[in-house]
């Protein structure tokens, strides 16, 4: 991406400076305030959280039960014979493999899951940016930048279009 940038800057201050193009019109998104602000991201939020509510609470409960037989064996171990200490051990060893792997494969599905609905908002923002573009008669606008006037900045209009169902499937 820097690469690009170091292309796009002389490019852009080249043909700022062109009389010429003295009408260039030029727009800056922010990506990130779309993800986290747009009326579609929110949703996407509450239906993953929805989706994935009941396999956390099992999480949950499967580390809690982790921690009282930890506390259990280091409580007792002293009074325990050795074979039952053993047991209580292996017990708790194996549930702790299985509690990692359930929460490696929570956390794949989730960032999966997350993923998919990350790509379908940037979708639809892409659609609104461009109907933005068309409409408004910008000659570029970009979502990544390292410095950018607010003066430039749709990001609001990209949010509300959104908002208001522009860009939709």
């Amino acid at each position: 991406m820097s690469t690009m940038l170091k292309f796009l800057v002389p490019l852009l201050i080249s043909l700022l400076a062109t009389p010429a193009l003295a009408e260039f019109k030029l727009g800056f998104v922010n990506g990130q305030r779309v993800v986290n602000e747009s009326p579609q991201a929110k949703k996407a939020k509450q239906k993953i959280e929805k989706e994935f509510e009941r396999r956390d609470q099992e999480l949950q409960q499967l580390s809690k039960r982790l921690q009282s037989m930890q506390e259990n064996i280091d409580k007792n171990g002293m009074t325990m014979s050795e074979n039952e200490r053993k047991s209580k051990e292996r017990e708790f060893g194996d549930l702790n493999r299985d509690f990692q792997r359930k929460q490696r494969d929570f956390r794949e599905e989730l960032n999966l899951r997350q993923n998919e609905e990350m790509a379908a908002i940037f979708e639809r923002a892409n659609k609104v940016i461009k109907q933005i573009a068309e409409a408004e008669k910008f000659d570029l606008i970009v979502q990544e930048a390292v410095y950018f006037s607010p003066r430039i900045d749709i990001t609001e209009k990209v949010i509300k279009a959104l908002g208001d169902g522009a860009g939709a499937k």
